[in-house]
């Protein structure tokens, strides 16, 4: 079976879009009044929200899906949005409603598993393309391995982390909607085929910026490895949390200098 199951799908339009939807929800009073910003950082910890509420000077903005901040320091051109959950199908909700506000510029900063030995806790990982082992990709674009992230915004990145010295590591990510289903014999030859991390956004958070003409990186620190073939989770290493706080850092001055 092809999925989806409904053929050629992609070429077909929607009942309503994501422009019409935040009509309705502005006709309803849903939303602050706002100006959007240029740029939105996609962050799935709340210690990254808490990190930028207590070191930034931010805005919050009322309505929009998760939590919106506003970047004081950057005049509000860059936001970062969070606590919203994870996972492809929630993400690429809230980023289809920051595109409807006309935001054409993103960056995702996450956690992953690492399937490579040479990675360690709190590794710096830019992720240039994304097998698709989730299903919400496949309702934008047609099927095929991998969804890329954009060239431009990937260069970027990676001209600000060398700047800064950043040790970083540039590879494919394996995304995969189910993190309890991360079977050994699939880290086991997606290791084999060089794929550096496993996580749960990156080629859907592709697809939709394809589809919708956005620009759409992604880093991630490394929190665990799969890379022994067992499981040995560093979520609480303290270079883990610094990895994410580098994330944010690099990703607000990327977007500063567009």
């Amino acid at each position: 079976m092809v999925f989806p199951n409904f053929k050629d799908k992609q070429d077909n339009d929607s009942f309503f879009s994501p422009v019409d939807f935040v009509e309705y929800k502005k006709k309803m009073g849903h939303y602050d009044d706002f100006t959007p910003p240029e740029s939105v950082i996609l962050c799935y910890c709340r210690s990254i929200m808490d990190y930028v509420r207590n070191n930034l000077k931010i805005t919050t903005v009322r309505g929009v899906s998760g939590e919106l901040l506003l970047l004081g320091e950057t005049g509000n051109r860059i936001g970062i949005s969070g606590n919203f959950g994870f996972g492809a199908p929630v993400v690429t909700t809230v980023v289809e409603e920051l595109i409807a506000f006309g935001i054409t510029n993103f960056i995702s900063i996450g956690l992953a598993g690492t399937l490579q030995k040479d990675h360690k806790a709190g590794d710096i990982i830019v992720c240039d393309k994304a097998i698709r082992d989730e299903g919400t990709s496949y309702h934008y674009l047609k099927p095929s391995k991998y969804a890329y992230a954009s060239e431009e915004m990937t260069e970027r990145i990676i001209k600000v982390l060398e700047e800064q010295g950043q040790k970083y590591f540039t590879g494919t990510s394996w995304t995969i909607d189910t993190p309890y289903r991360e079977t050994v014999a699939e880290a086991k030859q997606y290791q084999e085929e060089g794929v550096a991390t496993v996580e749960m956004e990156a080629s859907a958070l592709f697809a939709v910026a394809q589809y919708r003409g956005a620009r759409m990186g992604a880093m991630f620190t490394v929190s665990d490895s799969l890379a022994e073939l067992e499981w040995s989770p560093e979520f609480h290493f303290e270079e883990t949390r610094n990895g994410l706080e580098t994330l944010c850092r690099v990703a607000i001055q990327t977007l500063s200098e567009q």
